[in-house]
């Protein structure tokens, strides 16, 4: 592959690129070419599914005190008793 230098890149531009490739943990030389790629129509851009939360009723879905207090019945379980260990 051939090599490119890019001189006097914008600032906006630089920086768009490195929060690609922090978001996507790729290089920012991935990150170049992967905007490139989609800017002149050689790759489809990258979709990410939305997530859904309409069936965690239905699934068992627990609220922030009941996900803590299952969490200190556990802890409480995990204790080890010393003297069941002499």
């Amino acid at each position: 592959m051939k090599a490119i230098t890019v001189r006097n890149l914008p600032p906006a531009v630089a920086r768009t690129i490195r929060e690609r490739a922090s978001k996507e943990g790729i290089s920012t030389n991935r990150a170049v070419i992967s905007l490139l790629e989609e800017a002149t129509g050689r790759k489809r851009p990258r979709v990410v599914a939305p997530l859904h939360h309409e069936l965690d009723v239905l699934a068992g879905a627990w609220s922030r005190e009941e996900s803590l207090e299952f969490e200190r019945a556990l802890h409480a379980q995990r204790t080890v008793d010393p003297e069941l260990w002499k």
